[in-house]
């Protein structure tokens, strides 16, 4: 059976599969390098027992920024989150986070308009994705957020230049974020848990899922604009 329709495709599905795994070796080397007790769950706890009641809140603190400002993906994030708090309030803590800054970036834009939003977004983010929520429409951004690795931060800000309100645009917005963010989680309370097999496989999932998103920006794009939905 033809897997592939040109060598070229075939050289660069060959591409992609190296760059996953690489990711996911380069992961688990930096985690055993730098942050071990990641490993350790007992060790784990006690650090983030250190905030105290505070940890939940510090956290979504944290998970909120990283939309707003983005200096740390979201996914791994999500991760940390199934590690400290375990599947379920990991779960609603790292939403919770990504929820209320989809909607400061929102509101910022709508609030400070288009020229507030270019100083904030790269100029190919603004040529490629201009317009782009008023052209999907809710179905359509919902199928967008739903795949990781694609600009859905971006997205956020460029929602506020839109007529769309703030409230449809968070159904949209937790209804496509949530798959990818629940099963990032659930990996992270599977390494937790001493099942590292287990967690790693759901980690190399996402990582793939990532990693195609990302290159295939402008198809996925274009597909979800043709969508009859």
């Amino acid at each position: 059976m033809k897997v592939f329709s040109s060598a070229e495709n075939r050289r660069r599905g060959i591409l992609i599969a190296l760059l996953v795994v690489t990711a996911f070796v380069a992961l688990y080397l930096l985690l055993q390098r730098y942050v071990p007790f990641v490993f350790q769950p007992d060790e784990l706890r006690v650090w983030i027992g250190q905030f105290g009641i505070l940890a939940p809140l510090v956290f979504t603190l944290l998970q909120t920024l990283q939309v707003v400002v983005a200096p740390i993906p979201g996914q791994a994030l999500a991760l940390v989150a199934g590690y400290l708090f375990g599947p379920i309030a990991g779960s609603v803590y790292s939403l919770a986070g990504v929820l209320l800054g989809s909607a400061i970036a929102f509101s910022l834009a709508k609030r400070y308009g288009r020229s507030f939003v270019e100083e904030l977004l790269h100029e190919d983010l603004l040529t490629r994705f201009d317009e782009f929520v008023d052209a999907v429409g809710f179905p359509g951004l919902v199928v967008f957020v739903l795949i990781p690795g694609l600009p859905d931060d971006a997205i956020c800000f460029l929602a506020g230049l839109t007529k769309w309100r703030l409230r449809t645009f968070m159904v949209a917005i937790t209804v496509g974020r949530l798959p990818a963010y629940v099963l990032t989680v659930y990996a992270g309370g599977e390494l937790a848990s001493g099942r590292f097999v287990e967690g790693m496989l759901l980690i190399g999932a996402v990582i793939a899922l990532s990693v195609l998103g990302y290159y295939k920006q402008e198809t996925i794009q274009d597909w979800v604009r043709r969508l009859d939905i």
